[in-house]
């Protein structure tokens, strides 16, 4: 590719890009490739001389693009939202145009003092304390990894690394079972090992874990000899919302000695709203918080926010320092790489500092207010429908909800169905979870460019397709 194609194509990306987004919305929201068929139509080997990049581009847009699920889509209800407003695009054409690896202060000033200051602001917006200092990481499970292997390092007087787990007494976890699958893997990558992460039954509307529960449990573990290490309480669990009560978990790792890390993966960014902190009430006695810019407030994927009261634990649990990546010469700098499980670093903070400023607070408040009256709306409006009943009320925009008719046997193989039905009609897309047993519908809002009639549109595409079975 010489000059003058680079600028050519880079021109036709960017408008194929403008163009894919404004007829997002008459495509269907899930892909409906089969099982092998993208595969099927790549070569097998590949070319030995170049190809014509229009060529490519043409396959691009034959093979590829059907293959693709659209999550800018506004009427994409499942998971939770992987969120990226176009300014954040924008700033992603720049950092990939420059392409710098920002592993280093010295690697790129520029990226990792953005990096601090925008960190700040989100601190700042998020209203949580002066002291707490953020670290982008490249997704929530990240993070969860970092601050359990800190954890883990706190508890072992930082012998973990040096010397290995074994010899020591089991390290216990505590987390209830409405945490993300990610707690899992980080307590089996930390060589923790899953029978020490021990699940804290819950109660309550909030499906809140039992504050008393688990200082008994800790007890319990003291008593025979473990070594409890930290606890992982969620804000906006990912299942339906699961919440628990952030300073009855903190007053119990006080009493015990223990590091607080808080999963607010998805919820987190609802916390620009003041009227939705008291949802982690309590949040400034955690150790580590983790929100997603890349889920709910547009900053493209991958971007995940980790603070910090005591940044340095996490680089004495994280840092290695060969003489290659040293920096001579320049006292009081930070080399994010130390923060952070990889060596390298994108350019991420670029897309935050272009997205608050483009938006602004405000403007971003507006969009998670109006994804949480329309959920309730919604929620109302199936609670009310005959042969529906709600399940879960709304947690900010995340609520479930289930098909029951009257004489059916088998409500979860119904409601699979029924989400089969959907997802194959394409208008919407939702995801199917598990609530004391029974199968449930999620739905939540939270896609940038969503409008209040795509998803009270919804309403009438599930009643359409239950009744088509």
């Amino acid at each position: 590719m010489n000059k003058d194609d680079f600028r050519k194509w880079s021109r036709r990306a960017a408008d194929w890009g403008a163009d894919y987004r404004e007829t997002l919305g008459e495509r269907p929201v899930r892909s409906r490739s089969a099982p092998g068929e993208v595969a099927a139509q790549i070569a097998r080997t590949p070319p030995e001389t170049p190809e014509q990049i229009d060529a490519i581009f043409a396959d691009f847009e034959r093979t590829i693009v059907p293959g693709m699920t659209h999550w800018q889509h506004p009427r994409f209800f499942a998971y939770f939202p992987a969120n990226a407003a176009e300014i954040s695009v924008i700033a992603e054409y720049l950092v990939t145009a420059m392409g710098a690896q920002c592993m280093l202060w010295q690697t790129s000033p520029a990226a990792t003092e953005l990096e601090t200051v925008v960190l700040d602001w989100l601190r700042q917006a998020l209203g949580l304390p002066e002291g707490f200092t953020g670290v982008i990481q490249d997704s929530a499970s990240s993070a969860t990894l970092a601050a359990v292997l800190t954890m883990r390092e706190r508890a072992l007087d930082w012998d973990g690394n040096r010397n290995g787990l074994s010899g020591h007494p089991a390290i216990r976890v505590y987390a209830s079972n409405e945490v993300h699958s990610s707690i899992d893997r980080a307590i089996w990558i930390s060589g923790i090992g899953s029978e020490n992460l021990i699940r804290v039954p819950t109660s309550g509307p909030q499906r809140a874990l039992d504050a008393s529960a688990l200082d008994s449990l800790i007890q319990q573990d003291k008593d025979a000899g473990h070594l409890p290490a930290g606890i992982i309480p969620c804000v906006g669990g990912t299942s339906v919302g699961g919440t628990d009560d952030i300073a009855a978990v903190c007053a119990v790792a006080r009493k015990h000695g223990l590091y607080v890390h808080v999963d607010a993966a998805w919820a987190g960014s609802a916390m620009i709203c003041p009227e939705y902190r008291h949802f982690w009430a309590g949040i400034e006695e955690a150790d580590s918080i983790v929100f997603n810019p890349h889920k709910w407030l547009g900053a493209s994927f991958d971007c995940s926010a980790h603070f910090l009261r005591d940044p340095d634990s996490l680089v004495k649990t994280l840092a290695i320092q060969p003489e290659f990546l040293k920096t001579h010469g320049k006292d009081h700098v930070i080399n994010y790489s130390e923060w952070s499980i990889p060596l390298g670093r994108r350019f991420r903070a670029l897309k935050i500092w272009f997205l608050i400023r483009a938006h602004g607070l405000e403007g971003l408040r507006s969009m998670i207010r109006n994804h949480v009256s329309w959920s309730e709306k919604l929620a109302q409006k199936v609670a009310a429908a005959p042969d529906f009943e709600l399940v879960t009320n709304p947690m900010l925009s995340l609520f479930s909800f289930r098909y029951a008719p009257s004489g059916v046997t088998d409500l979860d193989d119904l409601n699979q169905r029924l989400v089969n039905t959907i997802n194959d009609d394409g208008r919407i897309y939702l995801t199917q979870t598990r609530v004391d047993g029974k199968l449930v519908i999620r739905f939540q809002v939270g896609q940038f460019e969503t409008s209040e009639q795509d998803v009270l549109f919804a309403y009438d595409v599930i009643r359409d397709c239950a009744n088509s079975l």
